[in-house]
């Protein structure tokens, strides 16, 4: 069975949610700047900043990366950008960390 060319997988906050419940193996990558992470952070998320992106490079391709921003936006490109980079098993949380406060946590601070 072939799945054909890579791409990013469009996954609801829930989805994100029972994965990390369930303990998956995932990279999860928060895009949004440092101002934004010190408002709301959605736990275990990495910063993808210089240093993260050093760290995310030297990763398997095969490693499941998640992204998310605050919208949905920014984590897209940054998924556009390591699937250009060969990674094959990329997420993209839609909505960002405003569907996570809205519909996940709530106590979540809302920007």
């Amino acid at each position: 069975m072939t799945t054909g060319p890579a791409h990013i997988r469009q996954i609801t906050v829930q989805e994100l949610k029972s994965m990390l419940d369930s303990a998956a193996p995932l990279e999860l990558w928060d895009v949004r700047t440092e101002a934004e992470r010190s408002i709301a952070r959605i736990e275990g998320a990495r910063h993808l900043d210089d240093q993260g992106v050093q760290s995310l490079e030297n990763l398997d391709r095969d490693t499941l990366l998640v992204f998310h921003c605050h919208h949905g936006i920014r984590s897209q490109a940054a998924g556009q950008h390591f699937l250009a980079k060969g990674f094959t098993n990329l997420c993209n949380v839609v909505g960002g960390i405003e569907a996570w406060s809205l519909l996940v946590d709530t106590s979540v601070p809302r920007y």
